[in-house]
This record gives structure tokens, sequence and C-alpha cells, in this order.
């Protein structure tokens, strides 16, 4: 081979260019500009987003970006403009809204759509743009500011992180163009996984943020951007030109807040109960910390998770008890059990955090599940503390396995990420009625340090209730608990009342404050309880109550606020290409700021199998997978504990009988324990089920008797798993008899061939016309 070498004078590097940078005279990606436009009121904001796409090609272009919002925002509007035309989106649910936008496309027309992926990451798809077009898409939403410490805080985030994709790729097309793979456990990975740029790319996104400010009657004291310098004129905040989308953008605002109970006029209210002056209950605890030491907790995150952990271990007493797990691609323990919270025991659990260092795959499950088995039934008041930057994509498995247990117990988050999954994290701290707090950066380390000091203590008020405004049923947001220097924020719809009274229990005895009505015509009120009622729903439903989509979608559709189940779609009547793009791009988006290239890179690989369970003691038996009682654990062939991708479910005539059979001996799926029957629909094991069909299908002239009997053993969990089903557990025994001496292994394998396409197909038998799974629809 003829290697031509080049002069190095005419291949200059560009400034601050990244390995493997491109530039043309037109640029080379779509997304140009993102302007972010504030107005803050009270404790309210409302936000219009605009996307600039332009496309430098030869061809019509469809542009996608997959990009962050704030996670308790309400979008309530959406627009697209393009050569001089406005074309107002309306809401739809989610399958026909991609329908009207494929069929759009198809017909030559310009068409955007907007979807959510999770509660803080959405995408928007912008099809037909034609050479050399510039096209703006705009978003409208509303959002609550938290308030805590005599600050609210306006968060902004600007980039979508990596996150860690646990699970076995599943077999057939994508629900995304991301860069991970569909799993079992992350069925829609890759429509949360864009690519990500190189270090000092060239010609950034143009990146520009104003926030107006108004006190609304408030004792405004101070304004400070934590991770931005910005410059202020007048009541008007501004980024400094030359900023990247690497970072949340993190304003406080200073000032007093108080009680009181607003009412929009149109059957929403909004209640704030500022915390009373009342001395907090201490009761005996056991508190389970999970401390997380995954690669992309490396640099200041470690240290600072070290920090945050070492201090909440400080604030035991020998009347607690407690337990310390680290975990990555595995769990270690400081010590067997629950501890009594003695100096010595707190000082060797300290000794142990501080040798943490990053390293594997965020595989939160199984501490999760460890954690609550330690807590168990206890009589103290269970407390467990998840120190992370929860960057996973698996948060609706986390969910639905984990969900029910943690609502039993108070649950606090420290969240520690420039960019951090602030919507997942949340919604762990919501069902545990905790305390959900952000750090940032390490300046900001030590006075979050002091408030979660003081929350993980026992709250100021508990088992809150509210009387003498009629509610209608359903409605009110999850009342939680009034922590030190938090105010209780609800929201709700009413029918009638000009006051309401909070109740609860402070140390025992009743607390009561009644709190008068003011009437305030604010639009952005009814959005933002939609917001956070649909956000409810949504969690249930991920924990598996799926007969609640009707009603998810109903309430989006009514108060016109995007959620999972709908999707924003913009349609011009206008043709203005020949069929189809004849390009397709997903913006790359930047690596968050403190990020190393090799910290990010395992969190969009797929995990090792082994990396969800506990490592057997040396010597033992291989029994890991006993105790994991998931439909994705159980979806694994034999042979896949320790594999390394996709290699691990290579059919029989891939690898060879006699490999199959060399692994049978040892990793053959034991019989799984009695799975509690819960409420799970078809929906939440079909990509299971089609990724055991599609192996199936693969081994067609050499049916293999271990093979099926393995099959048939992950069939009878899955069938456990819906708390019982018929037909396929009926499959799963028959299955299990493969290895008999007798069996007709090709009829047997035509019967699950059979069973399993009727299974898997939308509607199919036992499914009770259930509907594919909302990300594919279309």
């Amino acid at each position: 081979m003829k290697i031509t070498s080049l002069d190095p004078a005419r291949c200059l590097p560009l400034p601050d260019a990244g390995l493997g940078a491109l530039e043309t005279g037109r640029g080379n990606l779509p997304l140009e500009s993102v302007e972010v436009s504030a107005s803050i009121s009270g404790l309210i904001a409302g936000v219009e987003m605009a996307q600039g796409f332009r496309n430098p090609f030869d061809v019509p272009l469809e542009a996608t970006y997959v990009f962050p919002l704030p996670d308790r925002a309400a979008v309530t509007a959406f627009r697209m403009e393009a050569d001089d035309r406005v074309i107002e989106g309306l809401l739809k649910e989610r399958g026909q809204a991609r329908a009207d936008y494929e069929q759009a496309l198809r017909e030559g027309r310009r068409a955007a759509i907007a979807e959510e992926d999770r509660p803080d990451v959405f995408t928007i798809r912008v099809g037909n743009i034609v050479p050399g077009e510039r096209v703006t898409v705009r978003l409208t939403l509303s959002q609550p500011l938290p308030y805590e410490d005599g600050a609210a805080i306006f968060r902004f985030p600007l980039v979508v992180a990596p996150r860690y994709i646990p699970g076995t790729p599943l077999d057939g097309p994508q629900a995304g163009d991301g860069v991970a793979p569909d799993t079992g456990a992350v069925p829609d990975a890759s429509r949360i996984s864009p690519p990500v740029l190189l270090p000092g790319f060239p010609n950034p996104v143009r990146l520009s943020l104003t926030v107006d400010v108004d006190p609304a009657g408030l004792d405004l004291r101070e304004l400070a951007s934590s991770l931005h310098l910005i410059r202020q004129e007048g009541d008007r905040l501004s980024l400094q030109p030359g900023e990247r989308l690497d970072r949340d953008f993190i304003l406080r605002l200073s000032f007093d807040a108080s009680t009181s109970l607003q009412l929009d006029g149109e059957g929403t209210f909004a209640l704030t109960v500022v915390p009373p002056p009342l001395e907090q209950a201490r009761t005996p605890r056991d508190l389970v910390l999970l401390l997380d030491r995954s690669g992309s907790m490396g640099g200041w995150k470690m240290v600072a998770a070290r920090r945050a952990a070492a201090r909440i271990v400080d604030t035991l007493t020998d009347r607690d008890r407690f337990a310390v797990l680290a975990f990555d691609s595995v769990v270690e323990a400081a010590f067997d059990g629950l501890r009594e919270a003695t100096d010595r025991n707190r000082y060797r659990a300290v000794e142990h955090l501080s040798r943490m260092d990053a390293r594997g795959g965020t595989e939160i499950l199984e501490p999760l599940r460890q954690a609550v088995s330690l807590l168990g039934d206890s009589a103290h008041e269970r407390v467990l503390v998840l120190v992370t930057d929860g960057q996973v994509g698996n948060e609706d498995q986390i969910l639905e396995q984990t969900g029910g247990a943690l609502s039993a117990m108070r649950v606090h988050t420290v969240g520690i990420d420039q960019a951090v999954n602030a919507g997942f994290l949340s919604r762990l701290a919501g069902l545990g009625a905790g305390r959900c707090e952000l750090v940032e950066s390490e300046d900001r380390l030590d006075a979050a340090m002091d408030r979660i000091h003081r929350r993980i203590g026992a709250p100021l008020v508990t088992d809150l209730s509210l009387k003498d405004l009629e509610t209608e049923p359903g409605t009110v947001t999850h009342l939680g608990s009034i922590f030190p220097g938090v105010p209780l924020r609800v929201y709700g719809r009413y029918r009638e009342g000009a006051a309401v009274t909070v109740r609860g229990l402070a140390a025992g005895a009743t607390w009561e404050e009644r709190v008068p009505a003011t009437v305030e015509a604010n639009p952005a009120l009814r959005a933002v309880w939609a917001r956070a009622h649909l956000r409810e729903l949504e969690d249930r439903y991920a924990m598996g109550e799926h007969e609640l989509e009707p009603q998810i979608v109903r309430t989006s559709l009514e108060y016109g606020v995007l959620c999972r189940f709908t999707a924003y779609v913009a349609v011009d009547s206008r043709q203005v290409a020949e069929g189809g793009p004849g390009h397709r791009v997903i913006q790359p988006v930047e690596m968050p700021r403190g990020w190393e290239m090799q910290a990010a890179a395992p969190v969009t690989m797929m995990a090792p199998q082994a990396a969800a369970f506990r490592v057997p003691a040396p010597g033992s038996p291989l029994t890991a997978g006993a105790a994991d009682e998931s439909p994705d654990f159980m979806a694994r062939p034999a042979g896949g504990f320790g594999g390394s991708g996709p290699r691990a479910f290579a059919p029989p005539e891939l690898e060879g009988g006699q490999a199959m059979r060399r692994r049978r001996t040892f990793a053959r799926a034991p019989k799984a324990a009695p799975v509690t029957p819960a409420r799970h629909s078809m929906d939440a094991i079909r990509p299971q089920l089609v990724a055991e069909l599609e192996r199936l299908k693969a081994t067609r002239g050499v049916p293999d008797a271990l093979y099926l009997a393995d099959l048939g053993s992950r069939l009878a969990v899955l069938a456990a798993f819906l708390g019982g089903h018929p037909e396929l557990a009926a499959l799963a025994r028959e299955l299990e008899a493969a290895d008999q001496p007798g069996t007709d292994l090709a009829a047997l394998w035509a019967r699950a061939i059979e069973v399993l396409t009727s299974l898997t197909s939308t509607g199919g038998a036992g499914d009770g016309g259930a509907r594919g799974a909302f990300w594919k629809r279309t």
C-alpha cells in the first residue's frame, strides 16, 4: 500500500479544534443556534426555547436533536418557522403524531415533531429542510422554581449527558438513531444516546440565554449564577457570548418566601407552606447509604461524593443503625448487614469511603434491591440515601422493580454533576417522600452538605392532609412531608373554597395552619399542575399500572401539556421536495464539562452480563442469577453470565453444540423463586419475547434439547412476572421437558415459534389488545 505524505504547512490545525474535527465552507452540522428566553415571576418561570437548523447539504435534510429540559417543565406550545411561514404545532397521541409527520415527509412537505423520552429528555425532528434553508422550531414551557433556605433556583439543563445502558441488545429495528442499542432493560436506549462531539470541536452551536426577573412583590436580595458568567442590565440577565452547551445553567434568587394559596379562577390552585418554627423530632433510624463509584463519577465528582457520603455518616448517633454500599458493576459493603452507628463503626465506614475511586458501570438496580432487603421491616425509621450523578437509561425498569418498596421508606438523593439527571433523582426522592439535593460544583458542596445534614433527619411535619378546600378527587399532587428550610408545594384542581387548612403530625401532636386564598389570573398554574399530575401518573405507569395510559393521554390532550404518550407535530401544507429527505443527521451533543472521554465511553456501551449481580464468594457455586427476578435477566440464555456483549447470546449453531453443553453444566438458569404477582401487561415483557423468538428462529434445522429446556425456564419466570399467564406457562412446561428421552424436538421447536409469534404480535393472544411500546408506535 502506498502512503502519500502531506505537507505539514498545508495541514495546519484549526484553533481549538479537536481530533477528527472537520470543516466545510457551509458547516457540517444542522443545529446552528439555541436561544433560551426566560421570564421569572415569583416562583414560576415562563420559557421560550428556539432551535435554529440549517441544511448545509445538497439534498433535503431531516435533522434530529436530543436535548434536555427541566424535569418539572410543562411544554404547552410548539411552532415551526420556515420560508416566512409559521406553522403552529398540534398536540396529538404519540402514534398519530408520528404517522402525520412521516406522511408529510413522504409527500415532500416540511414537518417537525417534538417528543418526550424522559421527564427531562426530549427529541425534536425537523424533516424536508431544503438545501441552504433555515428552519426555527420554538417550544413554550412553564416551570415551578424549587425554593430552599431562602433562595429559589432556576435550573435550565443544556446537555444530555451519556447514560449507562444495561441489558441485552434487542433484535429488530431500533427505536431511535442514537449510538446505544436498545436493550431489554432500556428498550428505547437508541432514543436517549446522541453521539458526543470530541473535545474542542470548532464552531459550536451559538447559545443565547436571557432571564428577565420580576420579584412580584418579593424582597429580592441577590442573584447569583454558579456555573456561568452573566451580565446584568436592569432586571435582565444574559450569558456571556461564546458559552457552550456543556453544563446546566443555574441561577439562585435570594428572597423570603411566604405561606400562600393561589387560585387561578379556573379551577387550579397552588399551595405554598413555609416550614413552621418547630423542633425537629429525633427518632432512631436505620439508614443505608449507596455511593455511586462508576466511571462517570471521575474527577471532582468522586471527591465530592466521598465527602458528601462521609458527612451523611457523621449525622448518625449511637441510637441509629446503618450500612454503606459502594457500587459500580459490583456492590461492595463496608461491613455485613446493619451495624450500630458507634464511633468505631462510623470511622470504619468513612475509612472505607476514602478508598473509593471511579470505575465500571452504573448498575443502580442491584444496590437498591440490597438496600431494600437490609431495611426490611425495621421498626425504626427507614432511610435510604443515594449519592450519584444518576446517569442511567433504565429509569423505568428501576421504578418498576423497586418503586413499591421505596415508597414505604424515606428516600433522599444527592445528585453530583454539572449536567445531572435531575429528573430521575427527583422521581426517586418523590416516591420516598424525601429530598433531592443537587450539587453542581465543589464551591457549592459545603452549603449543600449543611442542608443535607439537617434533612437526613426526620421531617418537621408528616401525615399531611388538606381540608376546607373542596378538591377534585385524584388531582392533588403528592403531599409528602415538611422538611426544615423547604416549603411545601402542592398543586391540584378545586371546585370551591376561599381557604385551606393544612393538617399534619409534628412530634406526635396534631399541627394545623389555615391559609386564606388569593385569586390571580395566572395561566401557568394550570400548566404546572397538569405536568406534575402527569408525572405522577407516568411514574405509576412505569411501576406497572399500564391501565393508566388512556387517562394519561386524555389529561395531556385536555390541558395541552406534552407527556411521553403524546407529541407535538407541525406540518406545512406546501410541498417543497420530491419524496422524503435525501439525508438524515442526528445532531451530536457536547461532552458535559468536567467529564473525560474515557469516563464517558463505558456508559454508552452495553454492560457486562454479570454487572448487576453480587460477586459470589470464592469457592461458592455460581448462583448469582437466582436472586434476580427481572424479566430482563430471565431473557438471557444459559451462559449469559460473565459474557461480554451479544456473543453470549449466540444460538448453538454459531458457537457449536458442545460449547452450549459446556456452559450448560454450570450456568443453566436455576428454578426461579416465586415472583409476587403484579399488575404487569404483556407490554412489559414483549421486548424479551421478541428477542427470544428471533434467537429461536436462528436455531432452525438444529433444535437443541438443552437450549429449548433453558428457554422454558426463562419463559416460566416471565409468566410468573405477569402474575400468571396460562399459554406462556404451558409452553414453558413443555420446553422444560425438552431434554427428556423421546421428545420430538422439531415439533416442539415449531410449537414454540407459533406461540411466541402470537404473543409478540400487537394485540396478540393473552394481551387483551394491548398496544405496542409507545416509543415505537407509528
